[in-house]
């Protein structure tokens, strides 16, 4: 079972201020007019505005429409109480994204007198009940996470739809290849260059065509099997890096400013490094200019990172070797090459290296039970007033 919160931001948004319901609104990572919209709500999206448009681009569709910029608590107590009312029914749930996440019913038969479609009908009554009755969601029901992902795309919003070898031909029959998901442009060209340009065309080619001519290995067997509904997509890949991005409101120069920018950025980063009980070998920076140049480097170093401190010495160490100090429009960085922290030798006796490392944790446990940045770095205190609370798109972590 696949669910999605419909326009999740700005839904959020609505059922917490009821005077913004059935009007269409935007949230938007800033309220100026080159704002980029991050979820439209869906009065906004029947007028034609899109996620990823300007919010001067949503104005001239809508002189009226409201925009406000995204509140990340009110979005993430409303992830928790979604993603405890679906752990209700299955103790497999896996989240996909901050409004998105898959329920496997696998081994539950026998554990429900209802089926899943009367399950999916009374998860949408008890978001409704118990998280806010302007919450609503697409359910989607198949025999894999891909088709039940297809099926809760099919009546935007607030579907419930299955899809099983009886209306399968029925459901492909009129989608375009790009409307299935992991199939992108390239992707299509090289279906049509194969002579596939239906989903239908897809479904009926044959497994070793799809392996030697179209993607020439196993990726072909793998879409055999997936558009059949066998599941193939139940893995959780290790996690190579972790990073943070920022874009700034006003762009600066200031090299105080940025490396003010730039210890928030790594003590998030680190934050979550700590979490995973992970270290660093590998260090990565990147910024976009004003001009729209880009820079970027990554280097690895001997010794790995654990606290905020041992990370950014680090980073800034590769933000010193820019050939040119410019104005900065947005800055990344991440970390790589893991390592769990059991895999190091602890010495004989506590060095200070790990004196330090302790301390950092036990800040890391003071900020997670009293709020973001209680104890942080001297050097923070300005950027917590600058630096934005964002939630970020795509996976989550279970």
């Amino acid at each position: 079972m696949h669910i999605d919160l419909n326009s999740c931001f700005a839904t959020v948004e609505q059922q917490a201020n009821p005077h913004l319901r059935g009007k269409p609104l935007v949230i938007a990572a800033y309220p100026t007019p080159g704002g980029c919209i991050l979820a439209p709500s869906i009065e906004a999206k029947k007028l034609g505005i899109k996620t990823g448009m300007r919010v001067k681009d949503a104005r001239e569709i809508c002189p009226s429409v409201i925009v406000r910029e995204n509140d990340p608590e009110l979005v993430r107590d409303v992830h928790a109480k979604f993603n405890k009312i679906c752990r209700d029914y299955s103790p497999d749930v896996t989240p996909k994204s901050i409004d998105e996440l898959v329920i496997d019913f696998s081994g539950m038969d026998g554990y429900f007198k209802k089926t899943l479609v009367e399950i999916g009908a009374e998860i949408k009554k008890r978001f409704r009940q118990e998280i806010g009755e302007w919450i609503s969601c697409n359910i989607g029901i198949s025999t894999n996470r891909f088709l039940a992902k297809l099926a809760s795309s099919l009546h935007k919003p607030d579907g419930l739809d299955i899809i099983d070898c009886k209306n399968l031909h029925q459901i492909f029959s009129p989608l375009k290849l790009t409307n299935l998901n992991g199939i992108n442009i390239r992707y299509q060209a090289r279906l049509n260059a194969a002579g596939i340009f239906t989903p239908l065309d897809f479904l009926a080619a044959e497994d070793n065509f799809l392996r030697k001519i179209v993607f020439k290995g196993i990726v072909g067997h793998y879409w055999y099997l997936r558009l059949r509904g066998w599941e193939i997509d139940d893995f959780q890949s290790s996690r190579k890096s972790f990073g943070q991005e920022y874009s700034l409101g006003e762009k600066t120069d200031d090299q105080e400013k940025l490396s003010s920018l730039i210890m928030m950025l790594t003590e998030k980063m680190g934050r979550r490094l700590r979490a995973d009980n992970q270290t660093a070998l590998g260090i990565h920076l990147s910024l976009l200019y004003d001009d729209w140049s880009f820079w970027h480097k990554g280097k690895k170093f001997n010794e790995s990172s654990y606290t905020t401190q041992e990370l950014f010495k680090k980073i800034m160490i590769i933000f010193l070797q820019q050939p040119k100090g410019k104005t900065v429009r947005k800055i990344a960085v991440s970390c790589f090459d893991l390592m769990p922290v059991d895999y190091l030798t602890p010495s004989l006796f506590e060095n200070e290296i790990e004196k330090k490392r302790k301390v950092s944790k036990a800040v890391d446990q003071i900020n997670d039970s009293y709020g973001e940045y209680v104890v942080a770095p001297a050097l923070m205190i300005k950027s917590k007033k600058t630096v934005l609370d964002r939630i970020a798109f795509g996976g989550l972590k279970s």
